[in-house]
């Protein structure tokens, strides 16, 4: 699995980091790092994650 984030869509809202902290984090300057190759136990969290995203910038392949 793999997780791609739209950086240019994503404006650090921050809601993927409450569905999935093991993913998704806000770095010291609030901008959104993430893991792109997760663990697969994840997929829930992160598929919670990609519905809560309000610009709807992560996919998962």
């Amino acid at each position: 699995m793999k997780v791609v984030v739209d950086m240019n869509k994503c404006q650090d809202h921050g809601q993927c980091v409450f569905s999935a902290p093991d993913v998704f984090q806000l770095d010291a300057d609030g901008h959104l790092v993430y893991v792109a190759e997760p663990d697969d136990a994840l997929r829930e969290d992160i598929e919670d994650a990609a519905d809560v995203c309000p610009l709807q910038a992560i996919t998962l392949t």
